[in-house]
Formats: structure tokens, sequence, C-alpha cells
């Protein structure tokens, strides 16, 4: 049986032989970007639906995760943490036989998503996409992983643009709730029967992995170790111009640290919200964030509501946070 294609939605063109209504609504199906359209206008696909198809797919969506529960921490997952896993909810409740589903930062082989010998479904994070929006391409993955026959890997494929998004499959009531982890042992709950693929995928990975801890006291914030100093990366959700302003004002306060030897060193952009980071000294845990994040927190909330225009000293801190901003996607 031939497999079934996606369709789309579009204005059918008019017709070279004057047949069919322009602008008219019609569903036309995806076929290869050689062939002849659909519509029957005559066109190759690519010349005719296939554009707004492509421009559809490919079209850069700067917030993906915007509506989703914790939208902070899907950040946090796609761009900071090696290793992490959440449990999450549909909407419309789990199918019959999937007991469980699961978004995990990465997974073996760099698989989209894989559906277990027990019909539980692992949702990978961090793979390249086919299209500029994260949020319809692992939608497509995870309502083909639910489908998919147990102990078999789902791949990548050219999503519909008209297909649905995380948004539309994931209950935004229900808790968003990362789990941290040192290593990727969570791949193969039972190691014994691992494949050597997936061992020395795992080892590959668990060597790469840099020690990663979410605090606990503030939303969304992640410390890191590293060789030379370690790192507090904290993914916040106020919109990017006040939140310079805010901690333009900090800086130029000297209250933007986190104590002693630490520093605002910039941030970045991903996915559409800002991340500053702070250099830390390298004998600084992740316990010993917790009452400094904390305390900056509250300094930040009122800086944040403090609608003074900016003094010139803020105003050349704010200039200096901005040219060490980078934008990561």
């Amino acid at each position: 049986m031939a497999k079934k294609r996606p369709q789309t939605k579009a204005a059918a063109p008019q017709r070279k032989n004057g047949a069919g209504a322009a602008g008219a609504d019609v569903v036309v199906p995806v076929v290869g970007a050689r062939e002849p359209c659909p519509c029957g206008s005559g066109r190759r696909y690519k010349a005719c639906h296939g554009r707004a198809a492509s421009h559809a797919v490919t079209e850069l969506v700067q917030r993906p995760f915007e509506g989703l529960a914790g939208e902070c921490d899907w950040v946090a997952l796609r761009e900071l943490v090696p290793a992490a896993t959440v449990e999450l909810t549909l909407k419309d409740g789990l199918p019959e036989g999937v007991p469980s589903v699961t978004l995990a930062t990465v997974l073996p082989m760099a698989w989209p998503a894989l559906r277990r010998d027990d019909g539980s479904v692992l949702l990978g994070l961090q793979n390249d996409t086919p299209s500029g929006d994260i949020s319809r391409d692992l939608a497509d993955t995870l309502t083909r992983a639910l489908t998919a026959e147990p102990g078999t890997p789902v791949a990548a494929q050219r999503v519909d643009p008209q297909g649905p998004r995380l948004q539309d499959l994931l209950d935004p009531a229900a808790a968003f709730e990362p789990a941290v982890h040192s290593g990727f042992e969570f791949w193969v709950p039972d190691s014994e029967n691992a494949t050597p693929e997936v061992t020395a995928s795992l080892e590959r990975a668990n060597a790469a992995a840099i020690p990663t801890v979410r605090l606990t006291s503030v939303d969304s914030s992640y410390w890191c170790e590293t060789p030379e100093k370690n790192h507090l990366r904290w993914v916040m959700p106020y919109p990017e111009e006040k939140l310079l302003d805010a901690l333009a004002r900090l800086h130029a306060a000297g209250t933007s640290s986190l104590g002693e030897d630490t520093r605002l060193v910039g941030s970045f952009r991903a996915h559409g919200l800002t991340v500053p980071v702070w250099d830390l000294p390298s004998s600084m845990t992740a316990e010993e964030c917790e009452k400094p994040a904390a305390a900056f927190a509250e300094r930040l909330a009122a800086a944040l509501a403090d609608e003074a225009p900016l003094t010139p000293e803020e105003r050349r801190a704010r200039g200096g946070l901005t040219n060490r901003q980078v934008t990561l996607s």
C-alpha cells in the first residue's frame, strides 16, 4: 500500500487552461518537489503549492516553546543541559499500550525518538530539526513515536506545515519538572541487554557531559562545572529590553554579582529568551549558589519594577552587556 502523504491547505492558483478558481481553498497533497503539482496547474510542485509549503516549514519560529508549561526549562534543556529527562502529560491522555512519554535531552545515536520494548516513548530534544519550527518538528516525531512498533527508534522526516505543534498535544496545566542526571544511564534501564552500538554511544555521551545541576531556590537556573571555572546560566522569561535595563541598573550599582569572585559576564539569546551568564570560582558549588541566586532574584525584581530612565552610568553598563550578548538560535 502506498504511504499516505501529508496534506497542505493553500489557495489554488489559476490553471493555465482556465479551469479551477484562483484563490479557492483546496487540499493539496505534498509531493516531490519536481513532480507535477496535484492542484492541476501544470507546474512543478516546488514552483506552485510547494512554495507556500516550503516557506511554512522553513520560516523560523522565534519562540517555539512559548505557551508550554516551563518554557524557560525547555530552552535550558535544548541548549544548556547535557543529560535530563521530564515526564510529559498529553492533553488527551496516553494511548493504549503507551505507559509513559518522557522528554530527554539526547537519545542514543541521536535518534529523534524511541519506542521502548515496554511501549513507553522517549522524545529527544537536542536533535537537528528539519524545519524552522522546533515545536512542530517535535510534535510530528512524538505523534509517530506513539504508534511506532515497540523496540524501534523513530527517524526524522519532513513535517507537514499544517501539522500539530507541541502546544496542541501537551497538557498546559501539567507541571514541567526536569530531572538532571550525571550521565545517560537512563537510556538503558537494563544495561545488560544494550546493543554494542548503544553501549558505545552511551560511553561517548557520558565522556562529553559537563556536570550540571538545576538550582532549587530560583526557576530555570543551571550551575555547571568546567575545568577552568564554573558558571551559572539562568533562562529568564522577561522581555529582553526590560531585562537588559534591569541588569544594567544592578551592574552599575555593583550588585549584579552572586558574591565574592563572581561576575555577570553577559548573556545570550536562545529561542526568544535571554540567558544571563555568571562566571563563578571553580570552588563554588551548586549548593553555594542557592542563597546568592535567591537574593539576586529579589534585587532583579526591584530593578524590573523601576520605570525611571537609565542614568548615564547605567546606559554605559547596558552597552557593555549588549556588546557581550550572542544569539544561539
